[in-house]
Protein backbone atom coordinates (compact mmCIF):
# COMPACT_ATOMS: atom_id res chain seq x y z
CA UNK A 1 0.00 0.00 0.00
CA UNK A 2 3.11 2.34 1.08
CA UNK A 3 4.41 2.01 -2.44
CA UNK A 4 0.85 2.50 -4.39
CA UNK A 5 0.07 5.68 -2.52
CA UNK A 6 3.68 6.40 -3.26
CA UNK A 7 2.78 5.84 -7.13
CA UNK A 8 -0.28 7.54 -6.67
CA UNK A 9 1.49 10.95 -4.91
CA UNK A 10 3.68 11.20 -8.43
CA UNK A 11 0.38 11.37 -10.28
CA UNK A 12 -1.50 13.43 -7.88
CA UNK A 13 2.66 16.13 -8.15
CA UNK A 14 1.99 15.63 -11.77
CA UNK A 15 -1.55 16.93 -12.03
CA UNK A 16 -0.15 19.80 -9.86
CA UNK A 17 2.86 20.45 -12.08
CA UNK A 18 0.41 21.08 -15.39
CA UNK A 19 -1.07 23.69 -13.55
CA UNK A 20 -0.89 27.32 -14.92
CA UNK A 21 -1.78 29.92 -12.49
CA UNK A 22 0.52 31.55 -9.96
CA UNK A 23 -2.41 30.35 -7.88
CA UNK A 24 -3.00 27.10 -5.71
CA UNK A 25 -7.02 26.21 -7.94
CA UNK A 26 -8.66 24.25 -5.10
CA UNK A 27 -10.65 22.61 -8.20
CA UNK A 28 -7.53 20.64 -8.60
CA UNK A 29 -9.00 17.96 -5.99
CA UNK A 30 -11.96 16.69 -8.70
CA UNK A 31 -8.87 16.37 -10.81
CA UNK A 32 -9.01 12.05 -11.84
CA UNK A 33 -5.18 12.03 -10.54
CA UNK A 34 -6.15 13.31 -7.07
CA UNK A 35 -9.31 11.22 -6.45
CA UNK A 36 -7.43 8.37 -7.05
CA UNK A 37 -4.75 8.45 -4.90
CA UNK A 38 -7.67 10.15 -2.27
CA UNK A 39 -9.57 6.74 -3.39
CA UNK A 40 -6.82 4.72 -2.37
CA UNK A 41 -5.83 6.61 0.80
CA UNK A 42 -9.37 6.35 1.96
CA UNK A 43 -9.31 1.92 1.07
CA UNK A 44 -6.16 1.98 3.56
CA UNK A 45 -8.40 3.10 6.10
CA UNK A 46 -11.51 1.47 5.41
CA UNK A 47 -8.95 -1.74 5.64
CA UNK A 48 -8.71 -0.90 9.12
CA UNK A 49 -12.44 -2.15 10.34
CA UNK A 50 -12.91 -4.45 7.44
CA UNK A 51 -13.57 -7.69 9.69
CA UNK A 52 -15.79 -5.58 12.50
CA UNK A 53 -18.74 -6.28 12.96
CA UNK A 54 -21.47 -3.38 12.72
CA UNK A 55 -24.54 -2.60 10.98
CA UNK A 56 -23.94 -1.39 6.95
CA UNK A 57 -25.05 1.75 7.92
CA UNK A 58 -22.60 2.53 10.14
CA UNK A 59 -19.88 0.85 7.53
CA UNK A 60 -21.11 3.24 4.95
CA UNK A 61 -20.82 6.19 7.43
CA UNK A 62 -17.15 5.82 8.40
CA UNK A 63 -16.06 4.94 4.97
CA UNK A 64 -17.83 8.60 4.26
CA UNK A 65 -15.76 9.87 6.98
CA UNK A 66 -12.33 8.25 5.95
CA UNK A 67 -12.93 9.69 2.38
CA UNK A 68 -13.58 13.00 3.46
CA UNK A 69 -10.57 12.97 5.62
CA UNK A 70 -8.70 11.25 2.78
CA UNK A 71 -9.16 14.21 0.49
CA UNK A 72 -8.68 17.24 2.97
CA UNK A 73 -5.23 15.53 3.73
CA UNK A 74 -4.72 15.51 -0.19
CA UNK A 75 -5.77 19.12 -0.66
CA UNK A 76 -3.34 19.86 2.06
CA UNK A 77 -0.54 18.10 0.09
CA UNK A 78 -1.02 19.39 -2.62
CA UNK A 79 -1.27 22.93 -1.18
CA UNK A 80 2.17 22.36 0.30
CA UNK A 81 3.81 21.46 -2.60
CA UNK A 82 2.80 24.20 -4.60
CA UNK A 83 5.61 26.51 -3.82
CA UNK A 84 7.48 23.86 -4.39
CA UNK A 85 6.77 24.45 -8.39
CA UNK A 86 9.45 27.50 -8.88
CA UNK A 87 13.05 27.98 -7.79
CA UNK A 88 14.69 30.52 -6.31
CA UNK A 89 14.27 32.63 -9.21
CA UNK A 90 10.79 32.40 -9.42
CA UNK A 91 11.40 30.42 -12.33
CA UNK A 92 9.45 26.96 -13.17
CA UNK A 93 11.47 23.60 -11.99
CA UNK A 94 11.82 20.69 -14.51
CA UNK A 95 9.37 17.91 -13.34
CA UNK A 96 11.82 15.69 -11.80
CA UNK A 97 13.27 18.54 -10.03
CA UNK A 98 9.95 19.34 -8.31
CA UNK A 99 9.21 15.85 -7.65
CA UNK A 100 12.40 15.11 -5.31
CA UNK A 101 11.79 18.55 -3.40
CA UNK A 102 8.33 17.29 -2.55
CA UNK A 103 9.65 13.17 -1.77
CA UNK A 104 9.45 14.50 1.98
CA UNK A 105 5.92 15.76 2.01
CA UNK A 106 4.55 11.96 0.85
CA UNK A 107 7.21 10.41 3.40
CA UNK A 108 5.52 12.86 5.81
CA UNK A 109 2.24 12.71 5.38
CA UNK A 110 1.80 9.12 3.78
CA UNK A 111 4.09 7.38 6.00
CA UNK A 112 4.46 8.42 9.22
CA UNK A 113 1.06 10.31 9.87
CA UNK A 114 -0.82 7.01 8.13
CA UNK A 115 0.82 5.21 10.47
CA UNK A 116 -1.12 6.65 13.78
CA UNK A 117 -4.27 7.48 11.10
CA UNK A 118 -4.86 3.82 10.29
CA UNK A 119 -4.77 3.17 13.84
CA UNK A 120 -7.08 5.71 15.11
CA UNK A 121 -9.23 4.58 12.60
CA UNK A 122 -8.84 0.77 13.48
CA UNK A 123 -10.23 2.31 17.17
CA UNK A 124 -12.76 4.48 16.50
CA UNK A 125 -13.80 1.72 14.14
CA UNK A 126 -13.96 -0.87 17.19
CA UNK A 127 -15.80 2.00 19.98
CA UNK A 128 -18.49 3.16 16.86
CA UNK A 129 -19.17 -0.83 16.61
CA UNK A 130 -19.24 -1.17 20.42
CA UNK A 131 -21.57 1.88 20.32
CA UNK A 132 -24.16 0.51 18.26
CA UNK A 133 -24.29 -2.71 20.76
CA UNK A 134 -24.48 -1.01 23.70
CA UNK A 135 -27.25 0.76 22.03
CA UNK A 136 -29.25 -1.80 21.70
CA UNK A 137 -29.62 -2.39 25.50
CA UNK A 138 -30.49 0.82 26.22
CA UNK A 139 -30.24 1.71 29.54
CA UNK A 140 -30.02 -1.45 30.99
CA UNK A 141 -25.47 -1.18 31.95
CA UNK A 142 -24.16 1.30 32.84
CA UNK A 143 -20.99 1.98 30.64
CA UNK A 144 -17.02 1.81 32.06
CA UNK A 145 -14.66 3.49 31.03
CA UNK A 146 -10.83 0.96 30.56
CA UNK A 147 -7.57 1.71 30.16
CA UNK A 148 -5.07 -1.57 28.80
CA UNK A 149 -3.48 -1.10 32.66
CA UNK A 150 0.33 -1.74 31.52
CA UNK A 151 3.67 0.63 31.39
CA UNK A 152 2.33 2.48 28.05
CA UNK A 153 -1.02 3.81 29.29
CA UNK A 154 -0.92 7.14 29.36
CA UNK A 155 -1.00 8.78 32.98
CA UNK A 156 -3.82 11.59 31.68
CA UNK A 157 -5.76 8.58 30.81
CA UNK A 158 -4.77 6.16 33.29
CA UNK A 159 -6.95 8.75 35.93
CA UNK A 160 -10.28 7.68 33.95
CA UNK A 161 -9.85 4.39 34.29
CA UNK A 162 -13.15 2.56 35.63
CA UNK A 163 -15.27 6.20 35.21
CA UNK A 164 -18.53 4.55 35.29
CA UNK A 165 -21.64 6.21 34.10
CA UNK A 166 -25.35 5.61 32.44
CA UNK A 167 -24.84 5.71 28.38
CA UNK A 168 -27.05 8.92 28.12
CA UNK A 169 -24.55 10.61 30.13
CA UNK A 170 -22.94 13.83 28.27
CA UNK A 171 -19.29 12.23 29.44
CA UNK A 172 -19.47 9.94 26.45
CA UNK A 173 -20.32 12.71 23.94
CA UNK A 174 -16.23 14.07 24.84
CA UNK A 175 -14.45 11.37 26.60
CA UNK A 176 -15.60 8.56 24.67
CA UNK A 177 -12.43 6.33 23.24
CA UNK A 178 -10.11 6.89 21.20
CA UNK A 179 -8.83 10.14 23.17
CA UNK A 180 -6.17 10.83 20.72
CA UNK A 181 -3.33 9.14 18.33
CA UNK A 182 -2.99 5.52 19.40
CA UNK A 183 -5.11 5.20 21.81
CA UNK A 184 -6.08 2.24 23.23
CA UNK A 185 -8.49 2.86 26.09
CA UNK A 186 -12.37 0.90 25.66
CA UNK A 187 -15.42 1.04 27.05
CA UNK A 188 -17.27 -1.98 28.52
CA UNK A 189 -20.60 -2.56 29.65
CA UNK A 190 -21.13 -3.06 33.53
CA UNK A 191 -24.27 -4.18 35.80
CA UNK A 192 -25.94 -1.34 37.37
CA UNK A 193 -25.95 -3.61 40.43
CA UNK A 194 -22.07 -3.94 40.53
CA UNK A 195 -21.53 -0.74 41.99
CA UNK A 196 -22.77 3.05 41.52
CA UNK A 197 -22.35 5.73 39.18
CA UNK A 198 -19.08 7.75 39.25
CA UNK A 199 -20.55 11.48 40.07
CA UNK A 200 -20.90 13.52 36.92
CA UNK A 201 -18.59 16.47 37.60
CA UNK A 202 -15.90 14.53 39.03
CA UNK A 203 -15.98 12.60 35.36
CA UNK A 204 -15.79 15.86 33.69
CA UNK A 205 -13.29 17.15 35.43
CA UNK A 206 -11.23 13.72 34.89
CA UNK A 207 -11.65 14.16 31.30
CA UNK A 208 -10.60 17.15 31.04
CA UNK A 209 -7.32 16.45 32.86
CA UNK A 210 -7.21 13.51 30.40
CA UNK A 211 -7.36 15.73 27.58
CA UNK A 212 -5.33 18.80 28.32
CA UNK A 213 -2.63 18.12 25.54
CA UNK A 214 -5.69 17.78 23.08
CA UNK A 215 -5.75 21.77 23.34
CA UNK A 216 -7.89 22.43 20.20
CA UNK A 217 -10.03 19.63 21.68
CA UNK A 218 -9.92 17.84 18.08
CA UNK A 219 -10.48 14.23 19.86
CA UNK A 220 -13.34 14.99 21.71
CA UNK A 221 -15.90 13.38 19.88
CA UNK A 222 -18.14 10.29 20.14
CA UNK A 223 -17.34 7.77 16.68
CA UNK A 224 -20.49 5.20 17.47
CA UNK A 225 -23.03 8.47 17.86
CA UNK A 226 -21.35 10.66 14.92
CA UNK A 227 -20.91 8.45 12.74
CA UNK A 228 -17.50 9.05 12.05
CA UNK A 229 -14.35 7.27 11.63
CA UNK A 230 -12.26 11.00 12.52
CA UNK A 231 -13.96 14.21 14.18
CA UNK A 232 -14.82 16.77 11.63
CA UNK A 233 -12.28 18.87 13.23
CA UNK A 234 -8.74 17.35 12.80
CA UNK A 235 -5.61 18.06 11.67
CA UNK A 236 -6.29 19.02 8.23
CA UNK A 237 -9.84 20.73 8.98
CA UNK A 238 -10.63 23.89 10.48
CA UNK A 239 -12.44 24.94 14.32
CA UNK A 240 -15.52 25.62 12.76
CA UNK A 241 -15.41 22.62 10.71
CA UNK A 242 -16.57 20.99 14.19
CA UNK A 243 -20.04 22.56 14.03
CA UNK A 244 -20.47 23.25 10.30
CA UNK A 245 -24.03 22.01 8.62
CA UNK A 246 -22.43 21.00 5.67
CA UNK A 247 -20.20 18.17 7.51
CA UNK A 248 -23.32 17.06 9.96
CA UNK A 249 -25.05 16.65 6.86
CA UNK A 250 -27.72 19.18 7.44
CA UNK A 251 -27.26 21.52 4.46
CA UNK A 252 -27.27 21.29 0.85
CA UNK A 253 -24.19 22.14 -1.09
CA UNK A 254 -26.04 24.19 -3.31
CA UNK A 255 -26.66 26.67 -1.14
CA UNK A 256 -23.10 26.53 1.09
CA UNK A 257 -21.52 29.39 -0.26
CA UNK A 258 -17.33 28.98 1.03
CA UNK A 259 -15.16 31.97 2.55
CA UNK A 260 -12.03 29.89 2.25
CA UNK A 261 -9.88 27.75 0.43
CA UNK A 262 -10.30 24.76 3.26
CA UNK A 263 -14.17 24.94 3.21
CA UNK A 264 -14.47 25.59 -0.65
CA UNK A 265 -12.12 21.91 -0.61
CA UNK A 266 -14.44 20.15 1.57
CA UNK A 267 -17.55 21.49 -0.06
CA UNK A 268 -15.85 19.46 -3.65
CA UNK A 269 -15.24 16.56 -1.71
CA UNK A 270 -18.63 16.55 -0.46
CA UNK A 271 -19.63 16.92 -3.97
CA UNK A 272 -17.25 14.22 -5.37
CA UNK A 273 -18.20 11.51 -2.36
CA UNK A 274 -21.89 11.86 -3.54
CA UNK A 275 -20.73 10.91 -6.83
CA UNK A 276 -19.00 7.64 -5.59
CA UNK A 277 -21.01 4.94 -4.86
CA UNK A 278 -21.67 1.77 -3.40
CA UNK A 279 -18.74 -1.12 -3.31
CA UNK A 280 -19.60 -4.57 -4.21
CA UNK A 281 -17.23 -7.56 -4.09
CA UNK A 282 -17.76 -9.84 -6.96
CA UNK A 283 -15.68 -12.69 -7.93
CA UNK A 284 -12.20 -11.85 -7.50
CA UNK A 285 -13.04 -8.19 -8.15
CA UNK A 286 -15.59 -5.56 -7.38
CA UNK A 287 -18.19 -3.51 -8.67
CA UNK A 288 -18.73 0.27 -7.59
CA UNK A 289 -21.94 1.75 -8.41
CA UNK A 290 -22.30 5.71 -8.55
CA UNK A 291 -25.19 6.91 -6.13
CA UNK A 292 -26.63 8.15 -9.52
CA UNK A 293 -26.86 5.18 -11.03
CA UNK A 294 -30.79 4.65 -11.35
CA UNK A 295 -31.54 1.32 -10.67
CA UNK A 296 -34.84 1.19 -11.72
CA UNK A 297 -33.99 1.51 -15.13
CA UNK A 298 -34.39 -0.88 -18.18
CA UNK A 299 -30.68 -1.24 -18.90
CA UNK A 300 -28.95 -1.76 -15.41
CA UNK A 301 -29.41 -5.52 -15.03
CA UNK A 302 -27.63 -5.87 -18.38
CA UNK A 303 -24.88 -3.17 -17.18
CA UNK A 304 -24.95 -5.44 -13.94
CA UNK A 305 -24.21 -8.94 -15.77
CA UNK A 306 -21.30 -7.23 -17.69
CA UNK A 307 -19.87 -6.01 -14.88
CA UNK A 308 -20.15 -9.23 -13.11
CA UNK A 309 -18.61 -10.73 -16.30
CA UNK A 310 -15.65 -8.86 -16.12
CA UNK A 311 -15.36 -8.04 -11.68
CA UNK A 312 -15.41 -12.57 -11.31
CA UNK A 313 -11.95 -12.49 -13.18
CA UNK A 314 -10.49 -9.74 -10.85
CA UNK A 315 -11.58 -6.70 -12.55
CA UNK A 316 -12.51 -3.25 -11.02
CA UNK A 317 -15.73 -2.11 -12.58
CA UNK A 318 -17.55 1.27 -11.70
CA UNK A 319 -20.81 1.77 -13.33
CA UNK A 320 -21.02 5.72 -14.03
CA UNK A 321 -24.72 7.48 -14.61
CA UNK A 322 -26.09 9.20 -17.20
CA UNK A 323 -25.55 12.55 -16.91
CA UNK A 324 -27.25 15.26 -19.21
CA UNK A 325 -25.46 18.79 -18.98
CA UNK A 326 -23.99 18.13 -15.50
CA UNK A 327 -21.37 20.51 -14.01
CA UNK A 328 -17.53 20.73 -15.16
CA UNK A 329 -17.30 19.75 -11.85
CA UNK A 330 -19.50 16.99 -11.54
CA UNK A 331 -18.41 15.76 -15.05
CA UNK A 332 -14.75 15.44 -14.11
CA UNK A 333 -15.49 13.56 -10.58
CA UNK A 334 -16.87 10.65 -12.94
CA UNK A 335 -15.80 11.49 -16.46
CA UNK A 336 -12.51 13.57 -15.72
CA UNK A 337 -10.05 11.00 -17.40
CA UNK A 338 -12.04 11.30 -20.93
CA UNK A 339 -10.78 15.31 -20.94
CA UNK A 340 -8.30 15.89 -23.69
CA UNK A 341 -9.35 12.55 -25.73
CA UNK A 342 -11.83 12.88 -28.69
CA UNK A 343 -14.25 11.37 -25.93
CA UNK A 344 -14.41 14.32 -23.96
CA UNK A 345 -18.21 15.01 -22.75
CA UNK A 346 -19.62 11.62 -23.68
CA UNK A 347 -20.69 9.16 -20.65
CA UNK A 348 -19.99 5.77 -21.38
CA UNK A 349 -21.80 3.29 -19.62
CA UNK A 350 -19.11 1.42 -17.64
CA UNK A 351 -15.01 1.95 -16.40
CA UNK A 352 -13.58 -1.61 -16.41
CA UNK A 353 -9.71 -1.06 -14.72
CA UNK A 354 -8.37 1.32 -17.25
CA UNK A 355 -10.53 1.30 -19.85
CA UNK A 356 -14.50 2.51 -20.87
CA UNK A 357 -16.99 0.93 -22.50
CA UNK A 358 -20.50 1.53 -23.94
CA UNK A 359 -23.59 -0.66 -23.50
CA UNK A 360 -25.99 -0.85 -26.44
CA UNK A 361 -29.22 -2.66 -26.81
CA UNK A 362 -31.61 -2.09 -30.13
CA UNK A 363 -34.71 -3.99 -31.07
CA UNK A 364 -35.62 -4.24 -34.78
CA UNK A 365 -36.93 -7.19 -37.03
CA UNK A 366 -34.04 -6.23 -39.08
CA UNK A 367 -31.19 -7.58 -37.51
CA UNK A 368 -28.86 -5.87 -39.58
CA UNK A 369 -29.84 -2.53 -39.32
CA UNK A 370 -29.93 -3.27 -34.97
CA UNK A 371 -26.19 -4.12 -35.90
CA UNK A 372 -25.57 -0.87 -37.18
CA UNK A 373 -26.97 1.43 -34.85
CA UNK A 374 -25.91 -0.33 -32.19
CA UNK A 375 -22.07 0.31 -33.71
CA UNK A 376 -22.66 3.95 -34.75
CA UNK A 377 -24.46 5.21 -31.51
CA UNK A 378 -21.77 3.00 -29.53
CA UNK A 379 -18.81 4.36 -30.78
CA UNK A 380 -20.37 7.73 -29.86
CA UNK A 381 -19.31 7.25 -26.40
CA UNK A 382 -16.06 4.64 -26.38
CA UNK A 383 -14.08 2.31 -28.45
CA UNK A 384 -14.77 -0.80 -26.51
CA UNK A 385 -18.27 -1.51 -26.77
CA UNK A 386 -20.55 -4.15 -25.26
CA UNK A 387 -23.87 -5.17 -27.47
CA UNK A 388 -26.92 -7.48 -27.13
CA UNK A 389 -26.61 -10.02 -29.96
CA UNK A 390 -28.65 -9.69 -33.27
CA UNK A 391 -29.63 -12.38 -35.03
CA UNK A 392 -26.77 -12.45 -37.30
CA UNK A 393 -23.61 -14.72 -37.06
CA UNK A 394 -20.44 -13.86 -35.99
CA UNK A 395 -18.19 -13.93 -38.66
CA UNK A 396 -20.60 -11.52 -40.71
CA UNK A 397 -20.17 -9.16 -38.18
CA UNK A 398 -16.37 -9.65 -37.77
CA UNK A 399 -16.15 -9.28 -41.28
CA UNK A 400 -18.53 -5.34 -40.88
CA UNK A 401 -16.06 -4.77 -37.54
CA UNK A 402 -13.16 -5.23 -40.03
CA UNK A 403 -14.66 -3.02 -42.82
CA UNK A 404 -15.36 -0.24 -40.72
CA UNK A 405 -12.02 0.15 -39.09
CA UNK A 406 -10.47 -0.44 -42.86
CA UNK A 407 -12.69 3.08 -43.39
CA UNK A 408 -10.81 4.61 -39.65
CA UNK A 409 -13.27 3.92 -37.50
CA UNK A 410 -11.48 3.04 -34.11
CA UNK A 411 -13.04 -0.07 -32.68
CA UNK A 412 -10.21 -1.81 -29.69
CA UNK A 413 -13.31 -4.40 -28.68
CA UNK A 414 -16.35 -5.37 -29.09
CA UNK A 415 -18.44 -8.07 -26.69
CA UNK A 416 -21.58 -9.91 -27.64
CA UNK A 417 -24.19 -10.18 -24.44
CA UNK A 418 -26.38 -13.18 -24.76
CA UNK A 419 -29.69 -13.94 -24.17
CA UNK A 420 -28.63 -15.48 -20.65
CA UNK A 421 -26.61 -12.25 -19.63
CA UNK A 422 -23.22 -14.17 -20.84
CA UNK A 423 -20.72 -12.34 -22.67
CA UNK A 424 -18.70 -13.43 -25.90
CA UNK A 425 -15.48 -11.52 -27.30
CA UNK A 426 -16.76 -10.75 -30.57
CA UNK A 427 -13.66 -8.79 -31.84
CA UNK A 428 -10.22 -7.32 -30.19
CA UNK A 429 -7.73 -5.48 -31.73
CA UNK A 430 -4.05 -6.76 -31.41
CA UNK A 431 -0.97 -5.33 -31.78
CA UNK A 432 -0.32 -7.15 -34.78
Amino acid sequence: MRRRLSSLFEGMMRSLFKEDGAEFRVELVADPAVQEFVGTHASALDSAFEKVEMSEAMRRRLTRSNYIFSGMKAFHELNEAFPSLLDENGNRKPFERFLNDVQTIDKTYNSNYLRAEYNFVAGSAEMAARWESFMQDGDRYYLQYRTQRDDKVRPEHAALDRVTLPIDDSFWEEFYPPNGWNCRCTVVQVRKSKGPATNHDEAMRLGDEAMQRDSKGIFRFNAGKEGKSVPDYNPYTISKCRNCDIAKGKAKLARFIPDNEVCQACQLLHQCEQLRGEVIKHGKGTIEISHLVDRNDSDFSKLMQAAEHFAKDGAEVVMTPKMTRPSKFNYDCVYGELRGTKFEGKCPDLKINENWYEHEGFVTTNPKRAFGNMMNDGLKQANRLIIDRPDLTERWMRRSIIGRIEKGQDILEVWLRETDGSLTLLYKKTDG
